[in-house]
């Protein structure tokens, strides 16, 4: 079973397409919440906000 992968980003708004082999699906566009993070819906991929990067910026 593949971990669950948390990436750290700078911008509020990221898309996902699963990484792109087999186990990848359809590119979701997902929108950091106030609290700086986002977690996708079908491969359960965490994104966080960089410290230092303003939330709600695009």
């Amino acid at each position: 079973m593949k971990s669950i992968e948390t990436q750290v980003v700078t911008e509020t708004r990221i898309a996902c397409d699963g990484g792109g082999d087999p186990s990848g699906h359809p590119r979701v566009f997902l929108n950091l919440g106030k609290d700086g993070h986002a977690e996708c819906p079908y491969c359960g991929k965490k994104f966080v906000l960089k410290e230092g990067a303003a939330a709600g910026a695009h």
